[in-house]
């Protein structure tokens, strides 16, 4: 089996962009439109995965929850926050990193190119601080997608600003984003 190589031209902005906040009990994620206007939510959600099942399960739910999100919407590209960790939860970023292997994998398998982003990126581009509070970084999805109230749960809402982030960085790039198209 070859491995999936898509070509991503970085100079394209893309139609719809799937943005993705990865988590192994809830997986966020965003469909963002684009129009002359700016940028268009079209979908938001969460994936789940069943407390109960083995990792391995688990993994695989989320999985294919993800491709079925990008089967029904077809996007160009896939935006996914990087893993971050603390010394004081060092387990927590091990588990985020299984998970977001599920969902790199999906992207993968459906041949659809990946941009990371660090929460300080997606902050710092959307607020102008990299140390923005859940509140600022919510105020300012409202604002950009002109919504009446903020976006729930917080998964949906982190989804929505990593995709803001790709869509905004699709100018050139910006923030030094890594774009995995190999």
């Amino acid at each position: 089996m070859s491995p999936v190589s898509p070509h991503f031209d970085v100079s394209e902005r893309p139609q719809c962009v799937l943005g993705v906040d990865p988590g192994l009990n809830r997986t966020g994620y965003a469909i963002l439109g684009r129009s002359a206007s700016g940028p268009v939510l079209r979908e938001g959600g969460v994936i789940r995965s069943t407390a109960d099942l083995t990792l391995a399960e688990r993994i695989h739910e989320l999985g294919c929850g993800l491709r079925e999100v990008i089967d029904e919407f077809k996007p160009q590209v896939l935006a996914i926050e990087q893993v971050f960790s603390t010394s004081k939860f060092p387990k927590t970023a091990i588990l985020m990193a299984h998970a977001r292997g599920a969902l790199l994998f999906a992207a993968a398998d459906a041949g659809i190119p990946v941009v990371h982003y660090t929460p300080t990126q997606v902050k710092r581009l959307l607020t102008g601080s990299g140390h923005a509070s859940k509140e600022q970084i919510q105020h300012a999805i409202r604002q950009e997608l002109k919504l009446e109230k903020v976006l729930e749960p917080n998964d949906v809402a982190d989804a929505f600003a990593v995709a803001l982030c790709h869509y905004h960085s699709m100018r050139g790039i910006v923030l030094g984003s890594s774009i995995d198209n190999r």
